[in-house]
C-alpha cells in the first residue's frame, strides 16, 4: 500500500482526492480503493457539488473528473478551473476513447485522461504520479535548477509559472511545465516516450504511451509558429521526440 504523505515537513495530512462521478457504484468503488491506497476521499455527483467542495477549508490535492455529469461536462468545468487560476491536478475519466476526445480533455487543462473501462492499478499509479508531480512525497518537481527558458518566440519562467508565445500569455499546467523543463534539460537528444513517462509522468512500464503524443500536440499548439510544421518539438518515428531550442535548421 502506498503512503501518499509528504516526505518531509510538519504537514503530515493525507492527500485528498475529489471524485466527481455521478454513477453511484463507480464512485463508491473509486472511494473504497483510493482509501485503501491511503488517501482521503470526498465525492461530488455534479459540477455544482464539485465547485462547492473546492471552496471548503480543507484543500483538494487531486481531482478525478468524469466528463458526463448531470449539470454540465467535465471539459467545461476543467477549463473554468484553469481560467480561474486553479491548478489542482485533474485526471479525466470518460467512456469516450476517441483520440479527438482525449485531445479535447487535455486542451481543457486536464493533466491526464483515462478512458473507461480502466485498470484500477493503472489509475492508482497515475494518481500517485500526479501527486508526486505536484509536490507530494518527492518534495517538488524532479529538478528545479532551470529557472527560465527562451526559444523561438517563447519565454517560460518555471519559478513563477509565467509563459508567453509571441508576446501573448500561455497558461501551462504543472505537467506541461515539467515536460518542457525536461526537454530543455536535454536539448537535441531524442527522448523516447518511455523515458518521458518515467522521468516526467513518474510512471514505469506504462501500458499506454499515447499520453506523450497528446501533450506534444499541445506544446506545438502553444509554441510552434506552424504547429503542423514544427521546428522545436520534433518527432522521430519509432524513437520519440527531440527538442531544438534554436529550431530545426532543415525546416
Amino acid at each position: 500500500m502506498s503512503d501518499p504523505r509528504p516526505s518531509s515537513g510538519a504537514d503530515s495530512r493525507l492527500a485528498t482526492v475529489l471524485v466527481v462521478e455521478d454513477e453511484a457504484h463507480l464512485a463508491a468503488g473509486l472511494r473504497l480503493n483510493l482509501e485503501l491506497d491511503g488517501y482521503r476521499v470526498v465525492n461530488a455527483r455534479t459540477v455544482r457539488e464539485a465547485g462547492a467542495q473546492l471552496v471548503q477549508a480543507a484543500p483538494i490535492d487531486l481531482i478525478l473528473l468524469d466528463v458526463n455529469l448531470p449539470d454540465g461536462d467535465g471539459y467545461t468545468f476543467c477549463k473554468q478551473l484553469r481560467d480561474a487560476g486553479h491548478y489542482t491536478p485533474v485526471i479525466m475519466l470518460t467512456a469516450r476513447s476517441a483520440a479527438e476526445e482525449r485531445v479535447r480533455g487535455l486542451d481543457s487543462g486536464a493533466d491526464d485522461y483515462m478512458p473507461k473501462p480502466f485498470e484500477l492499478a493503472e489509475l492508482l499509479a497515475r494518481v500517485r504520479s500526479a501527486l508526486r508531480r505536484s509536490g507530494w512525497r518527492s518534495g517538488g518537481p524532479p529538478d528545479t535548477a532551470l529557472g527560465e527558458l527562451r526559444f523561438g518566440q517563447a519565454y517560460i519562467n518555471f519559478d513563477t509559472q509565467d509563459a508567453t508565445a509571441s508576446g501573448k500569455p500561455v497558461r501551462l499546467t504543472q505537467l506541461e511545465l515539467d515536460l518542457v523543463r525536461y526537454f530543455a534539460q536535454n536539448p537535441g537528444r531524442v527522448l523516447s516516450r518511455e523515458e518521458l513517462l518515467e522521468r516526467v509522468w513518474k510512471l514505469r512500464n506504462a501500458p499506454n504511451t499515447r499520453s506523450v503524443d497528446n501533450f506534444i500536440v499541445r506544446l506545438r499548439k502553444y509554441f510552434e509558429p506552424l504547429p503542423d510544421k514544427p521546428v522545436h518539438f520534433l518527432s522521430h518515428r519509432g524513437a520519440g521526440y527531440r527538442f531544438m531550442p534554436d529550431g530545426d535548421r532543415r525546416a
